[in-house]
């Protein structure tokens, strides 16, 4: 795995070239801390940087920005060809020189032999790269199926940027975009930016599944840009609906086992160490489970535990691993050890970024390198399988509000916003139970301060984003930010699905699974040099989940039943049949006891008024209720002082000459 960046800009001399792409390129040096590359044409006006993490082919054969045998395509590239050597063979009746085993190489060559769009339907893997056609006289942006790889593009000053981090657009001497406030209000809500969005007015991500079309004139600048889509989520959501699998759940669970089996063992292939996160969960276990199976040798797995009840797990993945017969790596993080991370968060990420998991990511991602270079996780079965609390409740509880008259709704969740909390902690503790069934337990009172805040929508779709949502009306917090479509609000990006289970999942799939999860996991592991892979993400695998019908995803009481019954093929199902943990740390005290300064100081209100980017009073108010017990709003908090962080680090950026 790797790091590019680049840029498109006419009338620069090779000293300047040299010089910006160096630059660039320096700023992501832990994604590839094993060699450099830069190469331009400068009649052409086109530069590329590569920071290359050696994992397929450790010779100088690999080295990139790589040309082309024919000489008419250059790349700069990250990510993985996971079957380079099917396509190699492919290609077995072309003549080509081969200069070494890199699926960089073979990629080139199936462009080179076939065009991009039929290389990239043959291609499994997860990328995102820069290629420049000599030919053509075209440059390309493209990203993978899923958004597992990222890739930032915009322009500043006439000069069109990309790289894998916001860091490499920055550092070209032409970067001059303002904060964008409409991202802000997105951030808000969703706790990260959506894509096509980033913090920047004018700098974008490119979607997963896209290509961008570059052409550049004879002068060197670019003429009628467009993007268009080599895989769709919602293609693959649709299609697979409306062509359920027809066999019997016994030959369901073999077909996802087969697929499964396949996509593990093809991304076990690297020339260095190799391993696995194992958090003793369903999804994880699943992975090191069919990894176990295909290795000589025992699996190198690692887990991270908190002394905190209700945030460690690292019991249940030693059980496993032990079971397994992995080679297992546990490690036991204080409460100081993981509050120490927080101050290298706003470098980490480039724009604000608040799911707390980060943390306990960044951890073991750390621990993970030590020992290996390459680490399996077990991402995205949430998402293919239906297993978040959120789509039981929010099945459950749609189904039984929409049959209240709305006027009714609304007067209710008026009545439950406006009564203290401690008031419906003391009526309400006979729904304790209920409330308690799904996620972590907590006070009547909080979770139903949470309820009134969805319960007053007209339709599924609203009442879904609200369900995912944080701050509810972010355009009121944000001075001068208003909410831009996303995949969530925009009609023409809904797929068309009956359920509302299947629905729910899809707005994940295209939402946060590549724009808070896959970040998250890409982020972390990647500021430590280590290449994390997804096999639950494979396209193939995707696109089978979509056949399925829900019963075989969901039984009563039972998520992600096809998937569980994969891994009881392993492991004994007493060992992982248990309720579901999120991977987090408890933000919410750590507010009120250790970080109480220092998010006081982030927080305080003449700050807040002098920045000029949110109206204080409503944060404020929160942040008051926080420590008083009146409310857990910590998920509120976090997203306001992880801004605040990054603002900070933008700062010292400046005086540090940054």
């Amino acid at each position: 795995m790797c790091g590019i960046a680049g840029a498109v800009q006419s009338g620069c001399s090779p000293l300047q070239w040299e010089k910006v792409l160096s630059g660039m390129a320096a700023t992501i040096r832990h994604r590839g801390p094993d060699d450099q590359g830069i190469w331009f044409d400068s009649d052409a006006g086109v530069g590329l940087a590569h920071r290359r993490l050696s994992i397929l082919d450790l010779s100088p054969a690999g080295h990139q920005p790589m040309e082309s045998a024919s000489g008419r395509y250059v790349i700069a590239y990250n990510g993985e060809v996971y079957n380079f050597q099917d396509i190699r063979k492919m290609l077995g009746g072309i003549d080509i020189h081969w200069r070494g085993q890199s699926d960089t190489e073979v990629l080139l060559a199936a462009v080179d032999a076939w065009g991009i769009d039929k290389a990239l339907a043959l291609v499994t893997g997860i990328f995102a790269f820069a290629l420049w056609d000599r030919g053509d006289r075209v440059a390309y942006l493209v990203r993978d199926h899923v958004g597992v790889k990222p890739l930032y593009y915009g322009w500043s000053q006439g000069v069109l940027l990309f790289g894998s981090e916001l860091k490499a657009l920055k550092a070209h001497p032409s970067f001059r975009q303002p904060i964008n406030r409409d991202a802000i209000a997105l951030y808000l809500r969703y706790n990260y930016i959506p894509a096509p969005y980033s913090i920047y007015s004018g700098i974008h991500k490119l979607e997963p599944g896209h290509i961008l079309r570059i052409p550049l004139d004879k002068a060197g600048f670019a003429d009628s840009v467009t993007s268009r889509c080599f895989w769709s989520a919602r293609k693959a959501a649709e299609i697979g609906q409306s062509r359920l699998f027809d066999g019997s759940e016994a030959e369901a669970v073999e077909a996802l086992h087969g697929l499964l089996r396949s996509s593990v063992k093809s991304q076990m292939v690297a020339d260095v160490p190799l391993g696995a996160f194992l958090s003793g969960g369903i999804d994880s276990s699943t992975v090191v489970a069919l990894m176990q199976s295909q290795s000589r040798q025992p699996v190198k797995t690692f887990t991270i535990g908190f002394t905190e009840e209700g945030y460690n797990e690292a019991t249940h993945a030693k059980a496993v691993a032990k079971h397994l017969g992995t080679e297992h790596t546990e490690l036991h993080v204080t409460p100081q050890e993981a509050m120490a991370v927080i101050p290298r968060l706003p470098r980490m990420f480039d724009e604000p970024f608040s799911d707390s998991s980060q943390i306990p990511t960044f951890l073991v991602s750390e621990l993970a390198r030590r020992h290996v270079t390459v680490s399996l996780s077990g991402d995205g079965g949430d998402e293919l399988f239906a297993g978040y609390d959120r789509y039981a409740i929010g099945r459950e509880t749609w189904g039984r509000i929409c049959r209240i008259p709305l006027r009714i709704r609304r007067a209710m969740a008026s009545a439950l916003l406006a009564a203290p909390k401690g008031m419906l902690d003391v009526g309400f503790f006979w729904l304790s139970p209920l409330l308690n069934r799904h996620g972590r337990p907590g006070d009547v009172g909080d979770k139903l301060k949470k309820a009134a805040e969805i319960i007053g929508h007209r339709e599924a779709g609203a009442f879904y984003q609200d369900l995912v949502s944080h701050w509810k009306n972010p355009s009121d917090i944000v001075l001068g930010g208003h909410e831009l479509p996303t995949k969530l609000t925009d009609p023409g990006d809904l797929a068309e699905l009956s359920d509302l289970t299947h629905r729910m999942m899809y707005l994940d799939m295209v939402s946060y699974l590549p724009d808070d999860i896959l970040v998250k996991v890409d982020r972390t592991s990647m500021s430590v040099g280590l290449e994390a892979r997804v096999p639950l993400l494979d396209h193939r695998v995707l696109e089978f989940a979509w056949h399925l019908p829900l019963s075989v995803k969901v039984k009563p009481g039972v998520a992600k039943w096809i998937l569980r019954q994969v891994l009881f093929k392993y492991v004994p199902q007493e060992l992982v049949d248990r309720k579901k943990m999120g991977f987090g740390v408890p933000i919410d005290s750590w507010l009120r006891g250790p970080l109480r300064d220092w998010a006081e100081s982030l927080l305080d209100e003449r700050r807040l008024r002098s920045e000029g980017y949110f109206n204080p009073a409503p944060i404020r108010s929160k942040w008051t209720a926080h420590l008083s017990g009146e409310g857990n709003w910590h998920y509120y908090l976090w997203d306001v002082l992880m801004f605040q962080s990054w603002m900070e680090a933008q700062s010292h950026g400046r005086n540090n000459g940054g």
